[in-house]
């Protein structure tokens, strides 16, 4: 079988919506390296979207998994309960930051829980608006997609959307958002839009994931507790996809100090359909028996893979290695920059959360994104699995699994400095 030949099949079965990046189909994988149905090795900068933290199929999560399908596959947490989803719900509000006494719940998918902390945080408040920051991302659910602040790809098309949904600026320092004119856009919502009183949550990304991989400046996330605080406002923190060791801490938040209401997990929590909610229990506790839920949240065989997870992390030292991966990439990245310095206008990273921004004359105000756009369609040719992402899509992101070599990231570097330099001189 050729890849040609499956991607023919595909666009022949499955809705357009549901496109693929690159037309590679994927026969195994093994820690921070893909073999496609023709025998092509490919260095994955990708992890599935940060989701393969300790790597593809890690030999540890790999057992845990066969091991409980030998024992039963699914009966519904919330019919029959498994003790293997009590210990992650132990061990998740145990890792989760902050001293206050925390309970957790289990979906599927990441859009569900950010839905189901909207639930949480308005059942709690008895109130109803939502703000949300321009450039988030949070899902592609109707609700989900009505908090997420860019229209292309995620919305066009597809409203009308909730109501009780605001936005304000996110603050992006090389775009001239300050977190000054950030803060008083909220303050003015509160003054235009929606009083503080009416307001049940506000739900912010520690650093942006498709909206570009900008980090939310400390200052920022800690007058954002500050405002919440004062107000009796929910703070969700969702954490998609920069949690789990991805930011060099087990929780981005981590870094600010700050303790979040509710946290969204999911993606690095274990490589299978899982996600969940932790936050502060009286918070949790607001909806009704009945009231949260769904049939395959919480899959033991997703949980047992987890638990895995979790001990790969603290074993390996996956947390700290984080730091040691995004440390050589943007020491090579930055390098790279110096060569092509009106074209990489910004190298950043928190970790192994890795982007650099792509500019047309070194002009901030001037996104490039055809470059971006041909290094993508080009990097399955230098071996490489490479996403995009960005308000103005003009941004690489490297997603590294944590438990890559320092061999295999300079290999892959060397390529996308090969790839870089055909791209930009055609």
């Amino acid at each position: 079988m050729t890849n040609a030949k499956l991607q023919a099949r595909k666009t022949k079965v499955v809705a357009r919506g549901q496109g693929n990046l690159y037309p590679i189909y994927v026969d195994h994988a093994k820690n921070s390296e893909i073999w496609d149905v023709e025998g092509n090795r490919f260095i994955d900068f990708g992890a599935g979207i940060a989701v393969c933290n300790t790597g593809h199929s890690h030999p540890k999560v790999v057992a845990a998994a066969k091991a409980q399908l030998d024992k039963f596959s699914h009966t519904c947490i919330m019919v029959n309960p498994y003790e293997v989803g009590v210990e992650l719900a132990e061990k998740l509000t145990d890792i989760a930051p902050g001293d206050s006494d925390k309970k957790a719940i289990f979906v599927s998918t990441g859009a569900e829980a950010v839905e189901n902390c909207v639930k949480i945080a308005r059942a709690h408040t008895g109130r109803r608006g939502v703000i949300a920051f321009n450039g988030g991302f949070h899902g592609r659910t109707n609700l989900t997609m009505a908090l997420t602040g860019k229209i292309t790809p995620y919305k066009n098309l597809f409203g009308p959307f909730p109501g009780d949904i605001f936005h304000a600026p996110f603050p992006i320092e090389c775009h001239d958002i300050s977190v000054k004119a950030s803060l008083k856009a909220v303050e003015n919502l509160f003054k235009v839009d929606i009083a503080p009183s009416d307001v049940a949550a506000i739900i912010v990304e520690p650093i942006q994931g498709e909206g570009g991989f900008y980090a939310a400046p400390v200052e920022f996330l800690q007058a954002l507790r500050a405002i919440c605080d004062e107000h009796g406002i929910v703070l969700i923190a969702d954490e998609i996809q920069t949690g789990f060791g991805r930011t060099g801490k087990m929780f981005c938040c981590e870094h600010s100090g700050i303790e979040p209401d509710l946290i969204t997990m999911a993606k690095g929590i274990g490589g299978f359909p899982i996600a969940a909610v932790v936050g502060k229990s009286h918070i949790m506790d607001a909806p009704l028996p009945g009231g949260l839920g769904g049939t395959y949240g919480g899959s033991p065989v997703a949980c047992a893979a987890a638990l895995a997870v979790l001990n790969v992390i603290e074993e390996e030292s996956l947390v700290s290695r984080s730091a040691q991966i995004g440390a050589i990439f943007n020491d090579r990245l930055s390098q790279l920059q110096t060569q092509y310095p009106s074209l990489i206008g910004d190298v950043r990273n928190q970790g192994s959360m890795i982007a650099i921004e792509l500019f047309k004359d070194g002009d901030s105000e001037q996104p490039n994104t055809e470059l971006t756009q041909a290094i993508i369609a080009n990097a399955a040719k230098y071996g490489l699995v490479l996403l995009a992402c960005g308000f103005y899509s003009n941004v690489i992101r490297f997603l590294p699994p944590l438990t890559i070599s320092d061999e295999t990231v300079n290999e892959g570097l060397d390529q996308f400095s090969k790839l870089f330099d055909h791209v930009a001189k055609n």
